[in-house]
């Protein structure tokens, strides 16, 4: 099949950007501050998940969901936090990325509600023992954290929330009707005896056995 280009019509500038865009409120430009305030811990005490996003020094992304009880995030103080490393795939790619370029973006979310938290900062791998331990969970204490040093936080509006519906449940698609990451992965992987059932049962075997 032969590709058409549906890139050929582009934005080359901010200044053709902002003619089509516009300019931003001035609560929009006041709102960033540069530290953890108080409605920003309490923000993140109540969130369970959040999306941590990470590029290589070739500029290279990568965006990967985290998730536990709520306040599994370890704030530290005004301008540090902690993310647990939880067992994964080993693919590592976030922390792949953070060892050659620092900068990370983390957006937090509280289910139910519409508006997010935004931070960015300064990450770094931390293999501190009293630092793990305060985010133990039972005896499963984390691999690593991912340490942050706070440069912006901000909060995000509920549009893209309200238009998606993605808190409502009237909108959910039904359980058969949802796509199959066992189906999925047997397709790409293209592992030899390996069939979807294999796979399904390895997922399940995973998440029952090794979520700490």
């Amino acid at each position: 099949m032969k590709l058409v280009n549906a890139f050929e019509n582009t934005i080359k500038s901010e200044e053709e950007l902002r003619s089509i865009i516009g300019d931003p409120s001035e609560l929009v430009k006041n709102k960033v501050i540069n530290h953890l305030d108080h409605h920003c811990i309490d923000f993140i005490s109540k969130s369970p998940f959040l999306v941590l996003s990470t590029s290589d020094k070739y500029g290279y992304c990568d965006a990967s969901p985290r998730g536990d009880k709520p306040g599994f995030v370890l704030v530290l103080n005004e301008k540090q936090l902690v993310i647990p490393e939880r067992p994964g795939n080993k693919r590592i790619d976030s922390l792949r990325n953070i060892l050659s370029n620092p900068q990370i973006g983390l957006l937090f979310f509280i289910p139910g509600l519409g508006e997010t938290l935004r931070i960015n900062g300064h990450a770094t791998i931390v293999n501190d023992e009293e630092l793990r331990n305060k985010m133990a969970v039972g005896d499963k204490v984390p691999l690593l954290g991912i340490g942050v040093e706070v440069e912006e936080c901000f909060i995000h509006c509920a549009k893209a929330f309200k238009r998606s519906g993605l808190w409502d449940v009237n909108t959910w698609a039904e359980e058969d009707e949802l796509p199959s990451a066992a189906k999925m992965l047997q397709e790409h992987a293209k592992l030899d005896n390996s069939s979807v059932e294999d796979i399904q049962k390895r997922l399940n075997d995973g998440y029952r056995d090794r979520l700490y």
